[in-house]
């Protein structure tokens, strides 16, 4: 089941087409590349942490891994995620459909260049059985971001 809220906001970005419903969970990354037919680097992973006592999202490549120094040089505090317990309460979606879609205007969404290498990458879409297709550009857009970041390990590409 599309999620009424992040359509209506993609729709109005006219990207609404970008989404895709799944019969499987795409809940994981591993899960994610299978359902739509890409690699799990393209899967634009949506995670959720705690900085000044305040909510912040960053997108990130599959691939990618949090670089612990990376974000505290950029943040200026350890990485702490959001207690599973509280995601749903917090951005408005379930862990395993959190997206940068239609999240409450107080949380700042960061990408990280991790994505950038590929032509398009896939967020969840609000729920998890539905993604979007978007290139790095596109998501940037629609997704309001406040900028790229680059507190990722696990992953390099030298031409970036």
């Amino acid at each position: 089941m599309i999620n009424e809220k992040v359509k209506a906001f993609l729709d109005e970005k006219a990207l609404g087409d970008r989404l895709t419903e799944h019969t499987e969970t795409i809940d994981t990354v591993e899960h994610a590349a299978q359902q739509i037919g890409c690699s799990e680097p393209e899967i634009a992973k949506t995670l959720s942490f705690v900085v000044d006592e305040k909510p912040v999202v960053v997108v990130m490549a599959g691939d990618g891994k949090v670089n612990s120094s990376k974000f505290k040089s950029y943040f200026h505090t350890k990485p702490h995620m959001i207690p599973r317990d509280k995601v749903k309460e917090i951005t408005g979606f379930q862990p395993g459909g959190v997206c940068p879609f239609a999240v409450p205007e107080n949380i700042p969404i960061w990408l990280d260049v991790s994505m950038k290498r590929f032509e398009y990458v896939h967020p969840a879409g609000g729920n998890e059985f539905t993604s979007v297709k978007l290139t790095p550009a596109e998501l940037e857009k629609a997704s309001g971001a406040e900028g790229w970041v680059d507190i990722c390990k696990g992953w390099e590409d030298d031409n970036l």
